[in-house]
């Protein structure tokens, strides 16, 4: 949708016919004369538009961004309105925020931007065992049969000794080749080490850590400028139980995260550029910080004679699956990440800062499959 456009759909159809001089041909001066007028009429459009209450323009832009509910909005749309003026500009940027600002995800670089520290992002996964494919909505509604609007999907591939994810956003278009791969997740023989590899670089100067050829992302990737290639943004670990004691599966994870300035909290405005912009080299080292969480240790239930969690009524099916992810560092009591089970395949997938919705994803899919070692 273009800006001029935009215009029409508010204040009606506007009339692209001009009155030109009969003596335009040759004559430079009567086009310039022309050019004067149709940029005076330009200008006091804009002007017209720029008058309008703001309160009206914050409601037309949450019209356009709403939009995309159970669909990814058209960035040219909401581009179209910041051009409409310098108003309607800081009006679009106080509306369409990052996930940590407004706990919304608008468009797909969501996704690799941490989520808010307020309230955790409820989501669901749904697996399909016939090809071995997960797909990730994001809930629209506290109801477990919501449609939900589709985020991410993953697909499981066995390479010789090894089992990897590969996560897309693309549902039909799962390789490792395509235009719409993000990342994936590669396990070890065993299944309890796990790799987080994001398809962008961390921070600039990131080296990738595989010979991969370098080129550039698709249409449908989430950074166009952005070299594509595999770099390594995450390590899971499960730890043996090798007495078999009775209890939920142990995990650790480590994680890298940008760091949060103070300037983007005290403004949020400044908060909608990506992860890979944020990361700048500050002193030569990247602004990225070490992000370490491990399993909430389960209370055991003397009346159900199991281990329990308080899920928060957003799990109802007991599963060696299920669980919930703290801080090693700091509060122990708040849950950055829960994973559980609500039907045959059905789970629930709630995330919070620091944690992007890709890194939650790929940690819950190393909850999928049997771990003999670790049961």
């Amino acid at each position: 949708m273009s800006r001029r456009a935009l215009l029409s759909s508010f204040s009606g159809e506007i009339s692209t016919s001009r009155a030109t001089p009969s003596t335009i041909s040759g004559d430079d001066d009567a086009i310039e004369e022309v050019g004067d007028v149709r940029d005076g009429e330009l200008e006091e459009q804009e002007e017209r538009w720029s008058r309008l209450l703001p309160e009206l323009v914050a409601e037309v832009v949450r019209r356009v961004e709403s939009g995309g509910a159970e669909r990814w909005p058209r960035r040219r749309d909401v581009v179209a309105c910041a051009c409409v003026c310098r108003r309607w500009r800081d009006v679009t940027r106080s509306v369409v925020r990052s996930p940590v600002s407004c706990g919304q995800i608008t468009f797909p670089s969501s996704l690799k931007q941490p989520g808010p520290k307020d309230s955790p992002v409820q989501c669901f996964i749904r697996r399909n065992k016939k090809n071995s494919t997960f797909s990730l909505y994001l809930g629209l509604t506290q109801s477990f049969a919501d449609k939900g609007k589709f985020l991410l999907a993953a697909r499981r591939y066995r390479r010789r000794a090894h089992i990897e994810y590969v996560i897309s956003t693309d549902p039909d278009d799962l390789f490792e080749e395509s235009n719409s791969y993000v990342g994936k997740l590669r396990s070890d023989f065993l299944g309890t080490k796990y790799q987080i590899y994001d398809s962008q670089p961390p921070y600039v100067g990131a080296k990738a850590t595989n010979s991969r050829s370098t080129r550039r992302f698709g249409s449908k990737r989430i950074s166009p400028q952005v070299p594509s290639a595999n770099y390594e943004t995450g390590y899971i670990h499960y730890k043996f139980n090798l007495l078999k004691s009775r209890g939920p599966r142990r995990m650790h994870c480590t994680l890298q995260s940008p760091i949060s300035s103070s300037s983007t909290e005290q403004n949020p405005q400044l908060s909608d550029r990506s992860d890979y912009d944020a990361t700048k080299m500050v002193g030569n080292k990247p602004q990225i910080e070490k992000v370490v969480l491990k399993n909430k240790a389960p209370r055991w239930h003397e009346h159900l004679q199991c281990w329990c969690l308080n899920f928060h009524g957003r799990v109802t099916v007991a599963s060696v699956k299920n669980f919930q992810l703290v801080s090693t560092d700091g509060d122990e009591e708040t849950v950055l990440l829960q994973f559980g089970k609500v039907g045959d395949d059905m789970f629930t997938m709630d995330y919070r800062h620091p944690l992007s919705a890709f890194q939650a994803f790929a940690i819950c899919l190393t909850s999928f499959g049997t771990k003999l070692a670790c049961e």
